[in-house]
């Protein structure tokens, strides 16, 4: 379904809910007035004429004044939001009018089908006056019925409506069965006694035989059916989405011109709840753009990727027992692993209470990796409050600033432009921050052995220093012209 209008630069703009609701019910009241307007005249015909097949057509469109009726009735029933009741909404409404409609077209058609045959069994033989005012209402009639069922036919196809779908269908074979009452007309006309009652056979077995592709299209609906084709575009649209893993299972049915569904993905579970939301919301994107109007609910099931490392596994496990680690180190000793980890805990807990924390967390990496897992936690305290400080004065500034760029310059390592540098005072001591500029081809081990060297032998010489911050940047080369 896509209900498109275009904004007055031509952009293609979505119809809403709203107005598509109001596009389906003008519809339908419009098949309402032409339905009696036809029916009328048709009768008049029937009288005039005698035929059988006129009267039956009189007949069929009599019928489509009640059916036209339910149509529009169920169109705006079906539009009514979801409730307490129906949490789906009440757009099967439309497939159950299209049901009725189904079964007053078989039943239609097998009493025009039983008096057709009776004539032709008896051989009885009915005398149909042929007239330019019966004529004209037969031309009138195929007109509007072509009009009414191209119109209808888009409006459906624009709305999704299985309502106006099925009145479309409902007015092709009343196009159908005025181009045939008007052949039996123009056959009696020519002398052929038998050419209206073979009309009127013919009108009930094409009236049947589009009752019947109706029937499988509502039971299609009503049967929770997938739509042809959406399920393998929908699969291949989520497996493009970015952090997707996989698609478990996808399940799709049509309601009210709607499509509802659900889909179920795997992300990785490494990931943290605020990147899984956004790949959802990616995925939601690009399920709307293939399918406008396509309401899917998506579940995400964390799995374990193939290229998940042991330290992304360590954290994980680590996060999901809400403790705060640090410092992990992951090491292979022959055929075991060995973890290694800093372990935070608030600086008052007793060292008990630490310490059966600490044992949780190596059992669960121990279950993770197994048993023989050599696991050994270094449990720290954990600073819970916010402590105070103030910038330090200008000569501490300038002489950690020197002391920073002089190791440097004596270690002749790849570090060097020390700038940026900020001084705090602290209850426990100096918090330094400084920049510095290091070659970008340099791997980052290399480079945080070179800071850690100045660091520490800045710390060495000004024991009141107790922390330091480096960021390292990539120096920014010069290329000779």
């Amino acid at each position: 379904m896509n209900s498109m209008q275009d904004a007055p630069d031509g952009t293609p703009v979505r119809a809403t809910a709203t107005q598509i609701s109001q596009i389906k019910q003008r519809a339908a009241i419009l098949s309402v007035m032409a339905t009696l307007l036809l029916t009328g005249a048709k009768f008049i015909g029937a009288i005039l004429s005698g035929s059988l097949a006129l009267l039956a057509d009189a007949l069929q469109g009599l019928i489509d004044v009640g059916s036209t009726l339910f149509t529009w009735f169920a169109v705006r029933v079906s539009d009514k939001p979801a409730d307490e009741e129906h949490h789906y909404g009440h757009g099967k409404v439309e497939a159950l009018a299209a049901l009725v409609e189904t079964a007053i077209l078989f039943t239609l058609a097998g009493a025009i089908l039983w008096e057709a045959g009776n004539r032709l069994w008896t051989g009885l033989i009915e005398t149909v006056q042929v007239t330019p005012l019966v004529i004209g209402i037969m031309l009138l009639s195929m007109v509007v019925d072509a009009i009414r069922w191209r119109s209808l036919t888009k409006v459906a196809k624009e709305t999704g409506s299985e309502a106006l779908a099925a009145e479309a269908t409902h007015f092709s074979a009343d196009f159908v069965g005025s181009t045939l009452v008007l052949v039996g007309l123009i056959g009696v006309w020519y002398g052929v006694a038998r050419a209206d009652t073979i009309a009127a056979f013919a009108i009930a077995a094409y009236t049947a035989f589009s009752a019947y592709r109706l029937a499988r299209r509502v039971l299609d609906t009503l049967m929770d059916a997938a739509p042809e084709g959406v399920s393998d575009k929908l699969r291949e649209v989520a497996r493009n989405v970015p952090g997707v893993v996989g698609v478990n299972w996808l399940r799709v049915r049509p309601a009210g011109g709607r499509i509802h569904g659900e889909i179920g993905i795997s992300v990785s579970r490494t990931l943290p709840l605020d990147r899984v939301a956004a790949i959802k919301a990616g995925l939601a994107g690009a399920l709307l753009n293939a399918e406008p109007d396509a309401e899917i609910t998506i579940t995400a099931d964390p799995v374990q990727v193939d290229d998940e490392t042991a330290l992304e596994r360590v954290l994980l496990i680590a996060l999901k027992l809400k403790i705060p680690v640090h410092h992990v180190t992951v090491h292979t000793i022959g055929q075991r692993l060995s973890v290694s980890l800093d372990m935070e805990v608030a600086a008052q807990l007793p060292l008990g209470q630490a310490h059966e924390i600490a044992s949780r967390l190596e059992a669960a990496i121990r279950a993770e990796f197994g048993g023989e897992t050599e696991v050994e936690t270094h449990i720290e305290p954990m600073e819970t409050e916010t402590p105070t400080g103030h910038d330090a004065a200008w000569e501490a500034v300038e002489d950690i600033g020197k002391a920073l760029a002089a190791e440097a310059a004596s270690l002749a390592g790849p570090v060097h432009d020390i700038h940026s540098v900020r001084v705090r005072q602290t209850p426990k001591g100096l918090v330094v921050n400084y920049h510095c500029r290091v070659d970008p081809a340099l791997d980052v081990a290399s480079v945080h052995t070179a800071v850690d060297q100045i660091e520490r032998a800045v710390r060495i010489a000004r024991p009141q220093v107790c922390r330091l911050v480096s960021h390292a940047e990539p120096a920014i080369r010069s290329f000779a012209s």
